[in-house]
């Protein structure tokens, strides 16, 4: 049971998976805040164009 333990406690081969986890998790987040800040300038965009050309519909005639 102790050769067991011990073995267990010096056994690193999950190691690689959860340090590919934290890296996964990390770029997601960087990810979602990227598409978070671009969706918002997108909508911000759109609505200017949108008010541009309801003010040449107006102004044209």
């Amino acid at each position: 049971m102790k050769h067991f333990l011990l073995r267990l406690l010096r056994d690193e081969q999950g190691q690689d998976l959860v340090e590919y986890a934290l890296i996964v998790a990390a770029v997601g987040l960087a990810l979602i805040t990227t598409v978070n800040q671009l969706s918002t300038a997108v909508v911000s965009l759109y609505s200017s164009i949108t008010q541009g050309l309801a003010s040449i519909g107006t102004s044209g005639q």
